[in-house]
């Protein structure tokens, strides 16, 4: 090793790079749960330390010979001090270290370093074994040169501009496996625990600072003056409440519950002769529940979470990635926050980890009381797939949960067993699969079967409880199921040629709301995510125009039925725009614009561009609605420890109360 380090010029940087590469490989295996599923991402997380370890001790070789030990070795322990900080970190959270949250060091690191000491062990030490193993070595090089006359050459700009342009192709190689494996990974950036696994945490790192920094400078452009022209528009178009259901539901408590993946097509649509949603086909025909059927998923690259931020805040979701990531900071005024003036307990119940989304930040800008997420579940593997815990085990294990919150209360569950490739296990469900020639849509309809049945069992343990008749159910379809890639067996499905016209009616989504003692039926008006938010508040009794909301009150008697898509697509009651072109949904045919359709097409941009601007510039830190009291997010911890001595306090103040 001696004549390695002596007579090759990049030997001392070489052995740095593969022992931090090395170090990082190994805290992967051992210290974070990253959910490798096939050889691919376990040869990408054995890969991904190296282009980052190549990168940043690289810039040591910018230095004089005389100091490029020292300040390869200063780099080093600087990447293995973040590195061992999101091992502890990891520890505490389950999550990585991110910019915000180091910014936010008061909150987050006090909770930390009370239990600090704890969380360390002696075997921590490895994490810099290989950083004191450098110091032992540069000592000797330095004696050995001190007594020998020979030097050895480098070219440090040369070395530097070798080592930066390996580091740049290992990295792109790497990146190119990883979209492979996961499409669209940086657009959309599913998960902290994805891009570390894809990507390596060092990246992350870099990959966290530049999200922050381009959101920051968006935000730090806007001023109060920005809500004035946003605040007149939005006021200007909104739709007064409909007197018949204003208040209807007032001091009820609410559970909203995302239909994952489920399209509408599949209501009151028989396989084999088999009804495939038999539970939520009565309910679309009881007339005790809301119907709509023209409701239409808007979501963007977020997916999921897009549809929970249109459900809980009325707003658009983004263009490109998502709000949920690149978002979480901003100034919020969602019906978590909304519904606390009057007393509302809310709660979040999702079968997977709180990280997925970025969750566990987001929620604590809108308000989220409590967030039960796997931690709370046996996740045992019989009762897992996909993105988390199965259906009916989820339901059935949160009931005592929900029972134990505080009334009323507004509370979201998040369905997961509904998911591409729709596959179910043995025992499941005893509904066949379909057979029109797609194994992806095959399964879809025995997946969607089985999470009928789920919502079918969770319906009768909340008459069991006593919850029903004081409880609003809102139930919707957050985003589409089967894409584009599987239109020949769509084809057989519906009967009918697919173009793009009816793709974009492939994307109705099912939307039910039931009021107690409220007169339903199926509701014919074309609508969308966004309006839900503002439909509930005026059903609950809460003008909406106190608020900064894109939707409206779809119950309205002056709703205007058009409903924008992410990308500027549109769906209204007479028209159906898909890129440059346009359609009749009388006829589905091609027609020129007419003067509505082009004043509809103008009216989108104009929605699309209020609502970003109001989530881009985080604008709502400037706008004070009445009777709301803004959000402190250091209030919020969704630790479970933190969670389960507040419901433990909770549970004896309310017992105290009523022994009174």
């Amino acid at each position: 090793m001696k004549t390695f380090i002596q007579k090759r010029g990049l030997g001392f940087f070489v052995i740095a790079a593969i022992l931090l590469w090395l170090k990082t490989y190994t805290a992967y295996l051992i210290e974070f749960k990253l959910g490798i599923s096939n050889v691919l991402q376990h040869i990408l997380l054995f890969v991904n330390p190296i282009s980052s370890s190549l990168f940043f001790l690289g810039f040591a070789l910018l230095f004089k010979k005389k100091w490029q030990p020292a300040a390869i070795i200063v780099i080093h322990f600087f990447m293995s001090f973040l590195l061992y900080a999101n091992i502890v970190y990891y520890r505490f959270f389950n999550d990585f270290i991110t910019l915000p949250t180091v910014m936010q060091a008061g909150t987050n690191g006090g909770q930390l370093g009370d239990s600090a000491f704890s969380l360390m062990r002696w075997t921590d030490m490895f994490y810099f074994l290989d950083t004191i193993i450098l110091i032992v070595l540069a000592v000797r090089m330095k004696r050995q040169q001190q007594t020998s006359t020979a030097t050895v050459p480098v070219q440090k700009t040369k070395s530097f501009r070798l080592v930066l342009v390996s580091s740049v192709l290992i990295f792109v190689v790497n990146l190119i496996a990883a979209e492979i494996d996961r499409p669209e990974l940086l657009s959309r950036s599913f998960d902290r625990n994805y891009l570390v696994k894809y990507l390596g945490a060092y990246n992350f790192t870099v990959f966290d600072a530049i999200q922050n920094v381009k959101s920051n400078s968006q935000r730090a452009l806007a001023n109060s003056s920005d809500v004035t022209d946003v605040e007149n528009y939005l006021k200007a178009n909104s739709a007064d409440p409909n007197p018949a259901y204003y208040g209807k539901a007032k001091g009820m408590n609410v559970i909203t519950i995302s239909l994952e993946s489920l399209q509408n097509f599949v209501i009151d649509y028989k396989v084999n002769g088999k009804e495939v949603t038999p539970f939520l086909n009565s309910l679309a025909h009881d007339n005790k529940t809301f119907y709509f059927d023209n409701f239409f998923h808007q979501t963007g690259q977020g997916k999921t979470s897009d549809a929970e931020f249109m459900m809980d805040t009325g707003l658009f979701p983004l263009s490109q990635g998502s709000v949920f990531i690149n978002k979480a900071q901003n100034t919020y005024q969602a019906l978590p926050g909304i519904l606390k003036k009057d007393q509302y307990t809310s709660a979040e119940f999702h079968g997977n980890t709180k990280t997925f989304w970025n969750r566990n930040e987001m929620f604590k800008s809108f308000g989220y009381d409590r967030f039960y997420d796997s931690e709370y579940y046996d996740m045992n593997e019989q009762d897992t797939k996909n993105y988390g815990l199965k259906d009916k085990p989820f339901f059935k294990e949160s009931m005592p949960m929900l029972e134990n919150l505080k009334q009323p209360f507004y509370s979201k569950f998040i369905t997961l067993s509904n998911h591409f490739p729709f596959g179910m296990d043995e025992g499941d469900t005893d509904f066949e699969p379909g057979d029109f020639g797609d194994s992806v849509v095959d399964n879809y309809f025995q997946s969607a079967h089985y999470l009928d049945e789920a919502i079918e069992q969770f319906f009768n343990d909340l008459k069991k409880s006593g919850l029903y008749d004081n409880t609003v159910v809102i139930m919707y379809g957050d985003h589409y199921g089967i894409s584009e890639n599987h239109n020949e067996a769509m084809e057989k499905v519906t009967g009918e040629k697919i173009g793009d016209y009816e793709n974009a009616q492939l994307m109705r989504v099912p939307l039910f709301i039931h009021v107690p003692g409220v007169k339903g039926g199926q509701i014919h008006k074309y609508s969308g995510e966004v309006d839900v938010a503002p439909t509930l508040l005026h059903l609950l009794g809460d003008d909406t125009k106190n608020y900064l909301m894109s939707g409206s009150d779809i119950l309205s008697k002056n709703f205007k039925e058009l409903v924008p898509f992410r990308n500027g697509d549109f769906v209204s009651k007479d028209y159906t725009k898909v890129g440059n072109n346009y359609y009749s949904n009388k006829t589905g045919e091609k027609i020129e614009p007419t003067e509505k359709a082009s004043q509809e097409n103008e009216t989108v941009k104009k929605m699309l561009e209020t609502s970003d601007k109001i989530v881009t510039e985080d604008l709502l830190r400037f706008y004070k609605p009445k009777g709301f009291t803004p959000i402190e997010r250091n209030d919020y911890d969704y630790t479970k420890k933190v969670q389960d001595e507040k419901d433990s306090s909770s549970a004896k103040d309310e017992s105290s109360s009523s022994s009174k």
